[in-house]
């Protein structure tokens, strides 16, 4: 029986309104179709799931005119309006949690668990967002001139551009879309060109909710495609906001391109996080935080571990730990519930991960535990690998580079925990970091701003993943951005300060004089 057959695939499939071979671009519920086809292959057991046409010019021309005509009635809709909206697309996710979380684990290849995980990321943006459609708030400011009143509001941008990653499919477009719609924008995503079908599922579901709730197409669209796609919409005007998720050198083309028209990103780019482990650090939680870390979603996430730096007089101990505890880490099906990890997404991350373990010896790494990939039964897509544990310094070069592959790379320090940070800031990424101790100042000092330089720092919890309620981003090269919860609503507005005269005369500032 094949893997869709005994998992119920194909009728979650059915349920998502996927079909073998269905169209790209949609502004609501049709879809366009096109003469040319991404196809998705799962790299579960390597078999096509479905075939997706590739955004035309034309196609993508027809597209954001209809954005821009539902952007005119969006924006005037009464924020709580549009979060009601949104309330019941976080109660559609409910009704369908089971069946996308199966795609999202077939079509990116993370476990089923992780896919249902991401979809509850969803429902809890949503949430979030619900919420925050009634908070949209400004400040009163107090004028220097008599009968005069100032304050500060925030007005939707209009079009919010999302280009999303492989392995977030679903939860990172939620992220921002949830917070664009609440705040009054439009949204047009191009799904990963490696998760297509996700992206054509969420449409669906938006649209069917749209639809029951009389809203004009173009509040949510689609398109689908490779880099060319994506440049179409970073190059444009008429797309004031752009939020990209991927590479480094992904998000500098974006980056600049937007710049150059003087528009607006939030780039969520590369990672290559750290967890330090101290003396007084609580080794059944290290372990816990840095074997999840390192290996979950086959440390296919922007959070994932790459880095452990252990005190010197702990390194022997944590490392025979982590060794005995890749031996029983289960690889294979990631809809089988008694494995713990799945494949990468495809062969050129398979050779990836080769290179930089090849890279590593070179540079004089003492691989620890070999890694390799996985062929026989079960292993036919010839994606899955086994976790590699490499002794290294930090100055090598590929370790300064972020691998998308479950390579661990441990290395010691020695003295007080400020030579550990050291070596955790010493990377040109910025993204998340950890520290395992139970010492009060060595945390703090980790926290303060002597400490870690990325956007997460954590205490006693591993580098991965992140709650939708605080504001998700690094610095540095990791780009900046910042999406989810806190303020970051604030990226998907523009500010406007009044100064209202309700007096009878025309005051100047400064006590300017100007009598004619």
């Amino acid at each position: 029986m094949s893997i869709k057959q005994q998992y119920g695939i194909t009728e979650a499939l059915k349920t998502l309104g996927i079909t073998e071979s269905i169209g790209g671009t949609s502004t609501g519920g049709d879809w366009m179709l096109s003469d040319n086809f991404i196809e998705s292959v799962s790299p579960v057991d390597g078999e096509l799931i479905a075939k997706v046409s590739i955004t035309t010019k034309e196609q993508y021309e027809q597209t954001i005119a209809k954005a821009e005509e539902a952007f005119a009635f969006w924006r005037d809709l009464p924020a709580p309006k549009r979060g009601e909206v949104v309330r019941q697309f976080g109660v559609r996710l409910r009704e369908l949690k089971e069946p996308l979380g199966k795609l999202v684990s077939y079509e990116m290849g993370k476990s089923f668990q992780e896919g249902l995980g991401e979809v509850q990321e969803m429902i809890d943006i949503c949430d979030f967002a619900v919420g925050l459609s009634r908070q949209l708030h400004g400040l009163t400011i107090k004028s220097e001139r008599p009968d005069h009143h100032m304050q500060e509001q925030w007005h939707p941008l209009g079009i919010t551009g999302i280009i999303s990653a492989f392995n977030f499919p679903v939860a990172v477009w939620s992220w921002n879309t949830a917070l664009a719609w609440a705040a009054g924008n439009v949204c047009v995503w191009k799904p990963s060109e490696k998760t297509p079908l996700t992206g054509v599922a969420c449409q669906n579901l938006i649209a069917e909710v749209l639809k029951e709730n009389d809203m004009p197409e173009g509040i949510s669209c689609v398109i689908n495609g490779d880099y060319t796609v994506g440049e179409w919409m970073t190059n444009d005007q008429r797309v004031p906001l752009i939020s990209a998720t991927g590479s480094i050198r992904m998000g500098k083309i974006v980056g600049q391109t937007v710049a150059a028209r003087l528009g607006k990103s939030i780039l969520e780019l590369g990672g290559n996080n750290a967890m330090i482990v101290t003396p007084d650090a609580d080794l059944k939680m290290t372990l816990i935080g840095a074997v999840f870390g390192s290996v979950g979603t086959a440390a296919q996430r922007c959070t994932s571990t790459r880095r452990l730096i252990v005190h010197e007089d702990i390194y022997d101990d944590l490392v025979g730990k982590i060794k005995n505890a890749y031996s029983q880490i289960k690889i294979g099906n990631p809809l089988d519930e008694n494995n713990h990890v799945g494949p990468l997404i495809d062969s050129k991350a398979v050779e990836a991960y080769q290179n930089a373990i090849e890279e590593a010896k070179k540079e004089g790494g003492k691989v620890l535990i070999e890694g390799g990939v996985l062929s026989g039964e079960g292993y036919e897509s010839g994606c899955y690998v086994k976790p590699a544990l490499i002794e290294a310094d930090n100055s090598f070069k590929i370790v300064q580079e972020e691998t998308f592959a479950p390579i661990l790379y441990v290395m010691k320090y020695s003295g007080g925990v400020e030579n550990a940070i050291a070596l955790q800031n010493g990377v040109k990424q910025g993204l998340s970091s950890a520290i395992m101790t139970n010492n009060m100042r060595e945390a703090h000092y980790f926290l303060s701003a002597k400490g870690s330089d990325c956007g997460i720092a954590n205490v006693n919890i591993g580098t991965s993943g992140a709650e939708i309620g605080g504001a998700f981003g690094g610095e540095k090269e990791t780009g900046g951005g910042r999406e989810s919860g806190s303020d970051a609503w604030k990226a998907y507005m523009r500010r406007q300060t009044n100064t209202l005269n309700y007096g009878t005369s025309l005051p100047l500032a400064q006590g300017i004089k100007f009598d004619i």
